[in-house]
């Protein structure tokens, strides 16, 4: 079981996500709702919103066996983009910097792979570590490695990311499901329109 901290980290990405969530699935049943009140009689309209349907759990389908594909590729990507956030590090506040500072702070790391990455980063040449990377909040960690975290922030985020994936799959899942008995249910109705069952109240 994930620790309280571990959890209160978590929770804004998945509050987020859930939000998102129950906003797709509002509109798609509205838009439903909608086409089936001013299209019921209509075969050739329940087959072309069946076929949007269909063509969006299609895209959905591949983002996800495209992510799955190229998990190793991905992460890769952020370890690379996360170091090069690093030697371009400044304490002015332009984005990469805040993203740095927000991770290393929030998931108490300090570098990519540990403290001794930004050692070979022009800031610490001039100041040393950046106080994201301290064990105690408020401290001036300098140069002194004893001051600051030593593991580094990729395997965090990785870990993170991996110990949400089941909640992610099963709300996906649970998505797809709900589209899949819109397009069936929205065939069987143009068939049955079709076929001359279907009486107009």
């Amino acid at each position: 079981m994930a620790s309280p901290s571990r959890r209160l980290q978590t929770k804004p990405v998945i509050t987020c996500f859930k939000s998102v969530l129950l906003i797709y699935t509002f509109i798609f049943w509205i838009t439903g709702v909608i086409l089936l009140a001013t299209c019921r009689a209509s075969a050739w309209m329940l087959k072309l919103y069946a076929m949007f349907l269909t063509l969006i759990f299609l895209v959905e389908l591949v983002a996800a066996i495209v992510g799955f594909v190229f998990r190793h590729e991905i992460k890769n990507s952020f370890k690379n983009n996360y170091g090069k956030a690093l030697k371009q590090y400044n304490a002015t506040g332009d984005y990469r910097s805040d993203a740095v500072d927000k991770i290393q702070t929030t998931l108490h790391c300090c570098g990519v792979t540990g403290y001794r990455d930004w050692k070979d980063t022009n800031y610490y040449s001039e100041k040393g570590f950046p106080k994201s990377c301290c064990k105690l909040e408020g401290c001036s960690p300098q140069r002194d490695a004893d001051k600051v975290n030593n593991e580094g922030c990729f395997i965090k985020v990785m870990t993170v990311i991996e110990s949400e994936m089941g909640v992610v799959a099963g709300i996906s899942f649970g998505v797809a499901c709900f589209q899949l008995i819109g397009i069936f249910l929205a065939y069987c109705l143009s068939r049955a329109i079709t076929n001359n069952q279907y009486e107009i109240v």
